[in-house]
């Protein structure tokens, strides 16, 4: 295996834009290959690590900013066909500690975009740790022991990172975090049997937007008891959001995931859902209600929605469909920038994702400082609902998106960290 790029920010730059230009590496141009007619997926997947989303050539520092990210790291294991990358954001409040994402259409720039997401996550949720993302190209419903090997692989390729810990995100759990410790020596989210505290299994980042929903409701006059709630993306994070609002009161309308989503306006029973869920389902195979195309759910009416699902979910070709008076994202970067200003524009109010969805980075870094589960839990309800009220005062105290005051209380943290190291962001 090798470490094919290690990049680190040298001065500081502009904002991160999206990459637009060609860039050498090495004397040799990180342009994406041409299209061959006979070209396996794997090169398919080669060519969409080099590049961006549309296919261009990526450079890399068109990324950097004052803030960094402090290192970007390609690996390549021609024997398994692996391809992954890591970005370590910022470490200058600890070692960063950010999901390992599988999927097979991720990318540099959202691995860039979520390393980042991290960095602002945990610099509100008062972690002593910065901000970091790697992802695996690949379905990660691949036989489970490829998966084993793919994700050894990939943790043994960057063991030498000290500064980043390995988490669970999308497409791998905490039985893949017990490979990686097994491999490395270190990660959370682990399973219980190793002395973790499994994230999914108790619904830490449901936990947490529980919460964040409570406040935010409060910052637009909705009383929960009775609120209708949509989810998208029933999984991992989204059935435990929807369990514990409905404990809470609302009632879920209607849910989506991967294969399609169910609307009735009556109330859908979460449990039930859980259960279709549970034996490899679809949401879409309830025995009540209306189904829908998955991308329909935008438009359901209800007073609050959940995107718990990819990135972009809500975006400038969408946003105005949407029937919510509250947003609150289960997933990292789950809105774009234009669909918040247009959220902003008509009074629906968009708790920030870094804020709102923190719950999952709290429990895995409790769990690895040596917290136990019901310290975890309390830190998250703490935390949140905290940060989410001082973000939405300061929003409306200055007339700002409530994005803009969450990243301005975030990076504030993280400057000041700053501050105390040679480096500044290594």
């Amino acid at each position: 295996m090798s470490t094919l790029e290690t990049l680190r920010s040298a001065r500081p730059l502009p904002t991160p834009p999206t990459p637009a230009k060609p860039s050498a590496r090495s004397g040799e141009a990180l342009r994406t290959p041409p299209a061959d007619p006979g070209a396996s997926e794997s090169d398919s997947l080669r060519r969409t690590a080099a590049s961006g989303p549309a296919g261009r050539a990526v450079d890399p520092f068109a990324f950097a900013d004052d803030l960094g990210p402090v290192r970007i790291i390609h690996v390549w294991e021609p024997s398994l066909e692996l391809r992954g990358i890591l970005v370590v954001d910022n470490v200058a409040a600890g070692p960063a500690i950010g999901g390992l994402r599988m999927a097979p259409d991720v990318s540099l720039e959202e691995c860039v975009r979520l390393a980042r997401a991290m960095t602002l996550k945990n610099a509100a949720a008062g972690l002593p740790h910065g901000g970091g993302k790697s992802v695996l190209f690949g379905d990660p419903r691949i036989a489970p022991e490829r998966k084993e090997r793919m994700v050894r692989t990939m943790a043994a390729a960057l063991g030498g990172e000290t500064g980043y810990i390995f988490g669970p995100d999308m497409g791998t759990d905490e039985h893949c975090m017990a490979w990686v410790r097994d491999e490395i020596g270190r990660a959370a989210g682990l399973p219980r049997e190793v002395g973790g505290i499994p994230l999914d299994e108790i619904g830490a980042t449901g936990w947490g937007l529980r919460h964040a929903t409570e406040v935010g409701a409060e910052f637009c006059d909705l009383d929960l008891d009775g609120a209708r709630l949509a989810i998208q993306g029933f999984g991992a994070v989204g059935k435990h959001a929807a369990r514990f609002l409905t404990e809470r009161g609302a009632v879920l309308v209607a849910a989506s995931d991967s294969r399609g989503a169910i609307h009735d306006p009556s109330g859908l029973d979460v449990e039930a859902l859980i259960e279709i869920k549970a034996r490899g389902g679809s949401v879409s195979e309830y025995d009540a209600g209306e189904v829908l195309d998955r991308d329909a759910l935008v438009a359901v009416d209800c007073d609050i929605w959940i995107p718990a699902a990819r990135p972009d979910a809500i975006h400038e070709d969408n946003v105005e469909a949407l029937r919510a008076r509250l947003v609150v994202p289960g997933a990292n970067i789950a809105t774009t920038p234009a669909a918040e200003q247009y959220m902003h524009e008509h009074d629906i109010l968009c708790v920030p994702d870094f804020i709102a969805n923190a719950g999952g980075v709290i429990c895995a870094a409790a769990e690895y400082h040596g917290a136990t589960e019901a310290i975890a839990m309390a830190s998250i309800e703490e935390k949140i609902r905290g940060n989410t009220r001082a973000v939405l005062e300061r929003a409306r105290a200055t007339q700002t998106l409530p994005r803009a005051a969450a990243v301005e209380l975030a990076t504030e943290r993280v400057r000041r960290a700053m501050g105390f190291r040679r480096h500044h962001v290594f």
